[in-house]
C-alpha cells in the first residue's frame, strides 16, 4: 500500500508539472505585421510576461506565430457583425512539449485590448479534442470541455496537425467549425448573458495557448 501511494503521488506531481510547463520567452519578439496586435492572458502577464515573448510574423497567405505565453492576436480591422463566417487554416509544427496544447478563432469580442474583454471562443488539440468557451474579463465560462469530434485532424506521428477552423453565426445561433462540418452550435441564450459576451457582433481574431509554434493562413471573413 505504501509502494502504490508513492506511486500515486509521483504521477500526481508529473500532471501537475506538465499542465503548468512554463511558458517560452521566443528571441526577437512581438508583433512585427502592421494592423496587428496582441495581448497575453491574466497569469502569465502577472509572472512579468509580455507580449515580446512571442513573435507574430508575416509569411506568404498569412502569419508565423512562436507563442510564449497564451493569448490573443487581432487586427482593429477586423469587425464581424449580423451573418457571417470567419475561418482560418491552422498548422501546427513539431514542437517538444509535456501535453497538448490548443488554438483557435475568437470572435464577438469587445475591449480586445483591456481587462474588460468579452469574447467567444473555439479551439482545437492535437489529441483530436475540441473547446468553447468565453471570457468576461477574468471570467473564463467553459461552454465545452475538452470533447473529441471525429472532423478533428490528430497530430501525426511527427506532431504536425492542420486543422480548418471557424465561426458560422446565423440565424441568432453560432456554431464552431472545423474543417467543414460543425462541431457545436450554440444558441444566442447559450452564449450571449451575464459573464459571457454581450453580443457575436465584434472583433475576431486568433486565439492560442502557450508554448505553439503556428502558420495560420487564409484568415478571413464573408457575410451570410
Amino acid at each position: 500500500m505504501r509502494l502504490a501511494a508513492l506511486v500515486l503521488a509521483s504521477s500526481m506531481v508529473v500532471t501537475t508539472a506538465q499542465a503548468q510547463d512554463a511558458d517560452r520567452s521566443v528571441a526577437d519578439g512581438g508583433i512585427k505585421v502592421d494592423g496587428w496586435h496582441g495581448r497575453i492572458d491574466r497569469r502569465p502577464m502577472g509572472q512579468g510576461k509580455t507580449i515580446a515573448d512571442s513573435r507574430f510574423t508575416a509569411v506568404s497567405g498569412g502569419f508565423r506565430l512562436s507563442v510564449g505565453p497564451a493569448g490573443n492576436f487581432w487586427n482593429d480591422a477586423h469587425v464581424a457583425s449580423g451573418d457571417y463566417e470567419v475561418k482560418a487554416m491552422f498548422k501546427e509544427h513539431k514542437l517538444a512539449s509535456s501535453h497538448p496544447h490548443s488554438y483557435g478563432i475568437f470572435i464577438g469580442c469587445a475591449d480586445v485590448a483591456a481587462d474588460t474583454e468579452t469574447l467567444l471562443y473555439c479551439i482545437v488539440y492535437g489529441t483530436g479534442e475540441y473547446s468553447v468557451k468565453t471570457f468576461y474579463g477574468s471570467n473564463v465560462t467553459t461552454l465545452v470541455n475538452r470533447e473529441t469530434h471525429s472532423a478533428l485532424n490528430k497530430a501525426d506521428a511527427d506532431g504536425e496537425s492542420t486543422n480548418e477552423i471557424g465561426w458560422r453565426v446565423q440565424g441568432g445561433e453560432a456554431s464552431c467549425v472545423v474543417n467543414g462540418p460543425v462541431v457545436r452550435t450554440f444558441s444566442r441564450g447559450d452564449v450571449v448573458g451575464t459573464d459571457k459576451i454581450s453580443s457575436t457582433d465584434g472583433t475576431y481574431g486568433i486565439r492560442v495557448s502557450h508554448n505553439l509554434e503556428l502558420t495560420v493562413t487564409g484568415l478571413a471573413m464573408t457575410k451570410r
